[in-house]
């Protein structure tokens, strides 16, 4: 691999890192899922701690971590002890599903303060209320944004939409071209 690639590659895990601290996630977490988009896997504790420069730990800590949210899956190799990981099949629509599942617990933690607290307690019960919407508003447009992203991994490679620095105006042509071409005309 030339140096400008390994570069580049190196930038997309340091960023990848930095969005999920962002996010509220360990930096290293991030920096997981950024190697295995490029590479895909499988890797061991071993290959992921050097190539990251970081603990068996952290890597243990971390692969959990994305396992447990799914985005990365945990394989064997037959005659092997280690564990490997490798990046889960459509690991972005897994994640989604897995906020939507917290936040309809999140829900019932709402209903039960709510049934729990006395209705004279007016301005608690106003503001359970408002959190309990604001929670099924997030699942419904969560929701919708699996089904449009699973309706759209349906689509073939070829006519996907153009990269994201493209222009709203160009991305309409672009995305009226791609309806043409699916439906032949």
């Amino acid at each position: 691999m030339d140096h400008d690639t390994e570069q580049a590659i190196a930038e997309f895990v340091e960023r990848m890192g930095l969005i999920t601290q962002a996010d509220g996630l360990p930096r290293i977490a991030g920096r997981i899922m950024g190697l295995m988009i490029v590479h895909a896997g499988p890797f061991g504790f071993t290959e992921l701690a050097e190539r990251l420069s970081v603990s068996r730990a952290s890597i243990s800590t971390n692969t959990r971590l994305l396992e447990d949210l799914g985005v990365i899956e945990r394989t064997a190799t037959p005659g092997d002890r280690q564990d490997y990981f490798k990046l889960s099949r459509q690991p972005y629509a897994r994640m989604l599903r897995g906020v939507v599942e917290r936040m309809h617990r999140a829900r019932e933690v709402v209903e039960s303060a709510q049934g729990a607290l006395p209705q004279d307690m007016a301005g608690a019960q106003e503001r359970l209320a408002e959190l309990d919407a604001f929670y099924e508003a997030l699942i419904g447009s969560f929701v919708s944004v699996i089904e449009a992203w699973d309706a759209k991994r349906q689509i073939p490679t070829a006519h996907k939409r153009a990269p994201a620095k493209q222009t709203r105006v160009n991305q309409g042509a672009a995305e009226r071209s791609e309806t043409k071409l699916e439906s032949g005309t």
